[in-house]
């Protein structure tokens, strides 16, 4: 019994013995391992930290694939932009010469519109003054007038031996009157038949003759048309006429003209006929009388 009780305790003691051996072989390969895992991460750290170190240099002597590669596409947007720069500025060129040419043109179309209507202005002012110098020649000629001034008769009285010398006077003379004639070609010559008229010998008349009789004066109802000028537009019979506008134009004798008006002055319009491209300068005080009457009409 004793010598069973022995085998079991020597039994025992050799387990325990084993057990701390096997405790002691795994507590060492647990410190072999973590040596290990930390070589293993300053390894990593080094080599890390060595690539880093290789692509600053890289960087800094632009050789990194990295850094090539980014240039490569910023340098072709550069150039993309710069083409369009260059195109711009190529298309902005063109069209500001196009403008440029277009308002040459115009202007010089405009000169010789403007120095075309001036002479054509010019001609038609001296035409006119040239007719009222003629219509004041057949009128001098009719009255018998004479433009020539007759020199003024003063006494001059005989001077005392006492009396200074008079001193002659220096004063500019006066200039030549002028006439001014506010009248239109018509009214002149209504003038000039009534005078014609007056001149011309009266036979005798017969006291059994119609033109003995007494007679009532007959008075021809004269029409008054309100005309006036304004701003550049004419106001006539309640309506407004202004520059290129297309009208007609009716005199007394029921002609009817159609016609554009060129321009409008103070106290008379111009007038261009569409027929034969003349024109013709109407007064206010024509238009007022009823001597020339104007319509509108269609442009077309």
């Amino acid at each position: 019994m004793q010598q069973t009780f022995d085998i079991q305790v020597k039994a025992e003691g050799d387990e325990r013995h084993i057990n701390n051996t096997e405790d002691a072989s795994e507590t060492d390969l647990a410190k072999h391992d973590d040596d290990d895992y930390v070589e293993i991460k300053e390894q990593m750290y080094q080599d890390k930290l060595a690539s880093l170190k290789r692509q600053l240099q890289q960087l800094q002597e632009g050789t990194l694939q990295e850094y090539q590669k980014r240039m490569k596409k910023l340098d072709q947007q550069y150039k993309e932009r710069l083409r369009n720069a260059d195109l711009f500025l190529q298309l902005e060129s063109e069209q500001v010469e196009r403008n440029y040419i277009k308002e040459k043109k115009a202007a010089v179309k405009e000169f010789d519109d403007k120095k075309v209507e001036l002479k054509e202005n010019l001609i038609a002012e001296l035409e006119e003054k040239k007719k009222m110098i003629e219509n004041e020649k057949v009128t001098m000629e009719l009255t018998g007038d004479s433009m020539e001034m007759k020199p003024n008769t003063t006494r001059k009285l005989r001077r005392r031996p006492n009396d200074p010398v008079p001193i002659p006077d220096k004063r500019r003379k006066p200039a030549p009157a002028q006439l001014n004639y506010l009248l239109t070609d018509e009214q002149i010559m209504e003038d000039l038949r009534m005078l014609n008229k007056l001149k011309s010998p009266k036979r005798p008349v017969s006291p059994s003759s119609p033109e003995h009789l007494p007679t009532t004066p007959v008075e021809i109802p004269s029409q008054r048309y309100e005309a006036r000028i304004e701003e550049g537009k004419l106001y006539y019979d309640k309506r407004w006429y202004h520059k290129s506008q297309a009208i007609y134009l009716e005199s007394k004798d029921n002609t009817k003209i159609s016609c554009v008006i060129c321009s409008v002055g103070t106290n008379e319009i111009w007038v261009r006929k569409t027929s034969d491209s003349t024109k013709m300068r109407i007064y206010l005080g024509q238009l007022q009388r009823g001597a020339f009457v104007i319509r509108r009409r269609s442009a077309a």
